[in-house]
């Protein structure tokens, strides 16, 4: 497909500047909602040619296109827009993280989470029996189950009997 050089030089910039771009699958939808002025099936033929020549890797869920940059997608998208090696998309950049104090538990007996008000009662049952109870339930030694057919729920299956 013949895609305008300003049209692909956007959707090329776009990528580059992510490192990852999204389209719905929709060919008629008049404009792409991230990249200004570019049709959507222009952004989508582009992503497909780039994926063709293993520039940007593509999947594919809910009716939704998204195309991930490979090593080799940078550096052809780079040699394109004759892009200095500084610049990097953003999936490449490292997170500033901010460290913030979290509230640590205050003792080894004391539950951890977030409190809530009746979650004794709830998950009582995943600590195991109280000290001092003995657990109780369960077969004893002597059960033993019978699997018959035609007891219990529906028709069953053939008893033999010609009954009509």
């Amino acid at each position: 497909m013949l895609i305008p050089k300003k049209n692909r030089i956007a959707i090329y910039e776009y990528l580059f500047k992510e490192g990852i771009m999204v389209a719905k699958k929709d060919f008629n939808l008049a404009k792409h909602p991230e990249i200004e002025g570019v049709p959507n099936l222009e952004v989508i033929k582009a992503a497909m040619s780039l994926k063709s020549r293993g520039y940007v890797q593509e999947k594919f869920s809910w009716q939704w296109y998204y195309w991930y940059l490979t090593n080799d997608g940078i550096t052809y998208i780079r040699e394109f827009l004759h892009l200095p090696p500084e610049i990097v998309p953003a999936t490449l950049r490292r997170q500033a993280r901010t460290e913030t104090a979290r509230p640590r538990p205050k003792g080894p007996d004391q539950p951890r989470g977030p409190p809530s008000g009746d979650s004794a009662d709830r998950e009582a049952y995943r600590r195991g029996p109280a000290p001092g109870m003995e657990p109780k339930g369960g077969a004893g030694s002597d059960f033993k189950p019978e699997f018959r057919a035609g007891y219990g729920r529906g028709r069953g299956g053939f008893t033999g009997s010609t009954q009509q």
